[in-house]
């Protein structure tokens, strides 16, 4: 739920990365991935949930968990599976759209990766079908993030110059007048 690879890191990444997307469809994809990424962070927090509702505080130092439940209680609480809490240093915003959505490209594999580790370890089949879900959700993403990745690469193969990640659509733009030297 809150580790590197989780649908935290994922939503928040996503919805920072949006603003520093040259194209309105590269724009748009990050949004609504990210925004679907909240509703996965739901679904995890639900299992969470219910498997911890009830169980007596002994039951859950038996199975390892006394100190999250000195901290948190039965609460949800954004974590790596190894204990960590979350920090936004998992973030990858770097404010360039082919580095960005190729950091998607690779989190949608992790996160996809680790709901199939999870699925490995899991019997429930009331646990399996919504990590399954996820994990088709994940392979999705990878795919839209491809598309978005070869639409910006075609976009700025189309014209001359890429500054500050606004695509320059003058035709007449040349590298000698290309403001920071960044034309292509």
């Amino acid at each position: 739920m809150g580790g590197p690879d989780g649908e935290l890191a994922a939503s928040l990444r996503y919805l920072s990365q949006r603003y520093s997307m040259p194209t309105d469809r590269a724009k748009a994809t990050l949004n609504d991935i990210g925004t679907e990424e909240l509703a996965h962070l739901e679904i995890v927090g639900t299992i969470v949930s219910q498997l911890t509702r009830g169980i007596d505080p002994k039951t859950l130092e038996e199975l390892g968990l006394g100190a999250y439940y000195t901290d948190h209680g039965s609460g949800v609480y954004p974590q790596a599976a190894a204990g960590w809490p979350f920090n936004a240093a998992v973030l990858a915003v770097k404010g360039d759209p082919i580095a960005d959505l190729t950091e998607d490209l690779a989190a949608e594999q992790k996160a996809r990766a680790t709901y199939e580790h999870l699925i490995d370890i899991i019997d429930d089949p009331d646990v399996l079908d919504p990590l399954k879900f996820l994990r088709q959700r994940e392979i999705v993403h990878f795919q839209r993030f491809g598309e978005a990745l070869r639409n910006i690469q075609e976009k700025l193969a189309e014209k001359k110059c890429y500054i500050n990640n606004e695509i320059i659509t003058n035709n007449n733009m040349s590298k000698d007048n290309c403001p920071n030297n960044k034309c292509r």
